[in-house]
Order: C-alpha cells, then sequence, then structure tokens
C-alpha cells in the first residue's frame, strides 16, 4: 500500500526515519521551495494521545518565530495520515561534527552556546521549556549558524508532565520529575557547551541509577573546561535551579559578558568561521548533497517516579529492565548517550494551520542565522521523528485544522491566482475522525491522613485522593522552628495519585523541631491543598 503524501508537495528523498515515522525532503508544487516534511506513523497515528502531542507540536512551532528555531510552514492532517511540513535547513547535527572532531576550539563553542540560547528564548519567551536540548537537536549550517530543531516533548513553563529527556542532559530536578522550567533546558545546553570544549558529557555513568546520582550530587567538573569560561559551567551546571540564570535570554547576558571579557570583541565572528571550518570537513553530510538517510532515533516511553536517595539503585534497575533504547548510529554504543527517555504525554490539543512556503509572513527556507551570510539552500530539518507533543501557551483552537487535498478541499497555493493572497480553503465537508476528548479530571479533595517521624532523619507520610480519574500529586516537605509555619523546603517529588492510601518516606536534614508536609494536585483539588506538621522526639518537652 503506498505511503500517504502531504497534497501539493513531490517528495524527493527520506532524510530519516525512526519507530515514530520518517522525515522527507519534498518541494512545494506552487512555489518549488524546499521543506522538510515529518510525518507520524501509522501505527502511532492510531494512538489519539500522540496525534494530540503531534498537533501540540505542530502548534509550538507554529507560535515561535526566531532565526534559531526551525520554523513551521503548515500542519496536515487527513484521514490517511498527519503531517508537519517545516522550513529545511542544510545543515548537519553537532553530534556529527563532535564525532568528527572530538571537541571544538572555545571560541566555536561560545557560538554554539549562544545560538542555542537564543533559539531556547524564544520558546521561553512562549512560556515553553523544550526538555530535550542535545547535540542531535541543533543543525550547524554551512556558514556557522545553528538552529534548534524538535519540540517533541516541550511542555509549558510550570507544568509537571513526569520524566523525560535524553539522561545525560537532564537536569536533577528533570531526574526528580520536578515542574518544568526554562533552568532545566540553561543546564542542557551547558552540559552540551561542556561536551563541546572537553570531546566528553559533564557525567559518564555506567547506568541510570549512577548517572542520576551524579547529576544529582556530583560536583560540577567546571576544572576540566578552560578557565575563562569556567564560570558558565559553573552556573549552567548548578545543582539546584535558583542558582542558575533564570532563562536563556539571562544566561546570553551573562555569556557575552564572559566571551568578550575572555576573547575579545570579535570573538563571535572567529567563532563562527571555525564552526563553519569543522562542518565543511562533513560536506556529504549535508542533505543538499543527497546523502543517504541518517539513521534516527526509536524512543522508549517509561513511566519514572522521583524516590529519596535510597531509592536511586531500585529506579536505576527499573529502568535498566524496562527501557529498550534504540541510540542514534553516532551513538549506538554509549549507555548515557542520545536516546531521549519519554513520559507522561501533554494531553493539550491544537493544531496550527501555518502559510505554505512563499506565503506571506512563512519562514525563509534559509539556513542562513546570520547578517552577513547569504541564504544557504535548503536542506534537513530534523532526522528524529518525535511521537511525543507538549502543551504551549494559549487556548486550543475551536476549529480543526484545515485539511489541503481531502475530500472537499481546494488548496490554493501562493503565486498561482490572480493576487497572492496565500492559500484559501474550504473546510472539508467530512472532517477528520477523531475521539472525543476525554472528560477532565475532576479532583474533590487530597488529604494527609497519617503523618510521622520514623528516625532521626526520617517520617512517613501517607496520602489519599479523591479524584474521578488519574491526577499528579506534588508532595513537598518542610522544617522549621516555628508551629503553625512550614519553614524552609527539604525536598519534593511528584507522582500519579493512586486509588488507594499512598505512603511516602521522606527525609529530612535534622534541622529544626517542627517537620512538615504539603500535598497539591494537577489538576487543583476543591480543598486547595493538605498539610501537617509534626514535632519531632528529640524538640519533645519531658
Amino acid at each position: 500500500m503506498k505511503a500517504w503524501v502531504v497534497p501539493g508537495y513531490t517528495e524527493t528523498r527520506e532524510l530519516g526515519s525512526g519507530a515514530s515515522g520518517r522525515v522527507v525532503l519534498a518541494v512545494h508544487d506552487g512555489t518549488g521551495i524546499p521543506v522538510a516534511v515529518k510525518y507520524l506513523s501509522d501505527r502511532l497515528r492510531r494512538d489519539q494521545a500522540f496525534v494530540r502531542d503531534f498537533r501540540a507540536e505542530a502548534r509550538l512551532l507554529g507560535g515561535l518565530h526566531s532565526p534559531y528555531v526551525v520554523g513551521l510552514y503548515e500542519y496536515v492532517e487527513a484521514p490517511d495520515g498527519a503531517a508537519i511540513v517545516m522550513e529545511l535547513v542544510d545543515g548537519i547535527a553537532l553530534r556529527a561534527v563532535l564525532k568528527q572532531s572530538g571537541h571544538t576550539d572555545p571560541e566555536a563553542a561560545l557560538v554554539v552556546l549562544k545560538g542555542s540560547l537564543l533559539g531556547l528564548a524564544a520558546a521561553h519567551r512562549a512560556g515553553v521549556v523544550h526538555r530535550d536540548y542535545k547535540p542531535e537537536n541543533v543543525l550547524v549550517a554551512a556558514d556557522g549558524s545553528s538552529k534548534l530543531v524538535d519540540f517533541g516533548i516541550a511542555a509549558d513553563d510550570g507544568t509537571t508532565p513526569g520524566v523525560a529527556g535524553t539522561p545525560a542532559y537532564m537536569a536533577p530536578e528533570q531526574w526528580q520529575g520536578g515542574p518544568a522550567s526554562p533552568a532545566a533546558d540553561v543546564y542542557a545546553a551547558t552540559a552540551t557547551f561542556f561536551e563541546c570544549l572537553t570531546g566528553r558529557k559533564p557525567y559518564t555513568g555506567q547506568n541510570f541509577a549512577e548517572l542520576a546520582l551524579q547529576h544529582i550530587e556530583a560536583p560540577v567538573p567546571e576544572a576540566d573546561a578552560p578557565e575563562p569560561v569556567r564560570p558558565l559551567i559553573r552556573r549552567g551546571l548548578a545543582k539546584h535551579p535558583e542558582e542558575r540564570p533564570e532563562d536563556a535570554e539571562a544566561f546570553v547576558a551573562e555569556l557575552e559578558g564572559v566571551a568578550r571579557a575572555a576573547y575579545g570583541p570579535d570573538w563571535e565572528e572567529r567563532g563562527q568561521r571555525k564552526l563553519a571550518a569543522l562542518a565543511a570537513l562533513l560536506p556529504l553530510l549535508f542533505p543538499s548533497a543527497g546523502a543517504p538517510p541518517a539513521s534516527a532515533t526509536a524512543f522508549a516511553t517509561t513511566s519514572l517516579w522521583a524516590p529519596g536517595r535510597r531509592g536511586w539503585l531500585g529506579a536505576g534497575a527499573a529502568l535498566a529492565l524496562g527501557l529498550l533504547l534504540i541510540f542514534t548510529e553516532a551513538e549506538a554504543t554509549d549507555l548515557t548517550g542520545g536516546a531521549t527517555v519519554r513520559s507522561a504525554r501533554a494531553t493539550t490539543s491544537a493544531a496550527s494551520g501555518a502559510p505554505v512556503p512563499g506565503a506571506p509572513g512563512a519562514p525563509s527556507p534559509s539556513a542562513s542565522t546570520g547578517t552577513s551570510a547569504p541564504p544557504s539552500p535548503s536542506a534537513s530539518a530534523s532526522t528524529s521523528p518525535s511521537p511525543s507533543g507538549s502543551t504551549s501557551p494559549g487556548a486550543s483552537p475551536t476549529t480543526a485544522p484545515a485539511t489541503p487535498g481531502a475530500p472537499g478541499t481546494t488548496t490554493t497555493p501562493p503565486g498561482t491566482g490572480p493576487t497572492d493572497t496565500g492559500p484559501t480553503t474550504t473546510p472539508p465537508t467530512t472532517p477528520p475522525t477523531t475521539a472525543p476528548p476525554p472528560a477532565p479530571v475532576d479532583v474533590k479533595a487530597v488529604n494527609v491522613t497519617s503523618f510521622r517521624q520514623t528516625d532521626f532523619t526520617a517520617a512517613q507520610v501517607t496520602l489519599s485522593v479523591d479524584a474521578s480519574g488519574p491526577a499528579t500529586v506534588l508532595l513537598e516537605w518542610f522544617s522549621s522552628d516555628a508551629r503553625g509555619t512550614l519553614g524552609a523546603p527539604e525536598g519534593s517529588m511528584t507522582f500519579p495519585s493512586a486509588t488507594a492510601a499512598t505512603a511516602r518516606t521522606l527525609t529530612f536534614s535534622g534541622q529544626g523541631c517542627y517537620w512538615g508536609v504539603r500535598a497539591t494536585t494537577t489538576p487543583a483539588a476543591g480543598n486547595g491543598a493538605a498539610t501537617q506538621q509534626i514535632l519531632i522526639r528529640r524538640c519533645e518537652i519531658r
């Protein structure tokens, strides 16, 4: 059976494929502009959750307008398929550059970091966290500029979508299931910066448990980096998100100050030339050269929890047994490499109909992100089709995306009619069949049914959640010297609610005479939050 093709485009060749789908090089029939088309696999298209995620990814890309992020042309969904039509970038993955050269000059590494941060800054301004920044998701163009790709597991800032990401680049709070935040993207970008400088990842644990502990507790390896840029490594890889720059834009300001002081006012121009020279060593890998399709990553899906330190060994064992990770060709033997661990799909369903190539306001297919370099030929936007979508700010559109080429649909590409006013689309008479959205979860109450001290630095808490469906529980614990005040935070964890009471063991620092807990849920419970406080044994008056 012949695979479905987006109407109005002629495919040239496949750029990459994986379990989630494939990416092809195609040409827009009306304008002749090359594009990248990302198709969702037939298997995943039968799963409405994946389809919603795919729509959400397209909607997110449609809301980001930055020369450092791959642009969206349109999203097309029909009874026979779903696809995202994207800008093509004549570039190669940063991973390929590092595989060839081992590492880069500090100025070239700073150029990569700055371009990456500017791409992330566009997402952060839109209230979106990428969550999967890594060398595989940075494309380096022939002129040394770069673009950020693959927002497949992005999430709204502040949400708790579950543990997901690529282990070698995940921030400590990401391992623990904490809320998504721009600071986690800053951490991942800094980890990649460190790899550019040194030729190795910041932490090299041989299994998930070891790697998790290193990210959470091991010292920042700043001494391995060149001395002038160590402040950036120290700040970007800080263990606590509040110790890092608050977002990518703030980190760019720090980067420019460090780079100018260390390497002079022309550091960026020199760094871009050096990066372009490294990319030029791999001419056959550029999609414009007609190279064979690159291997893609097949992503595993798992649900993780946030155990205390004593539970990490068990967590690692469960992960090692429960995950089947198929790595990219560049990292086939690296246990801590580029495979993305994904969980907790987003449920925000929205589609974005963006201008087709050549329409007013459509992003340029040029890979160039600088002001002096001419547009480069089009090429691959991404060779890692992503099954997971993301939530993004804004309400979902009230109408389904137009489906060019479906029965009852008429699309006029720009430039082909008497007046170039962009595509005109008549909604199909029979829209694609989709499953009805799930009923919203109603959380009536969350309660702390038991809270007691079990050791000098440990306590056990039992929670119950009265809800009509699955909810997420955020449990936080505190220590204080005053009754009725929660005081200083000691830790937090996020986990799905259960039908029965849930017990958790908490570890305290031993400070304070009062220990307290607070439980909240997403969606919010009708009673708001549950709190309880106890006076610990060593402080009891006898």
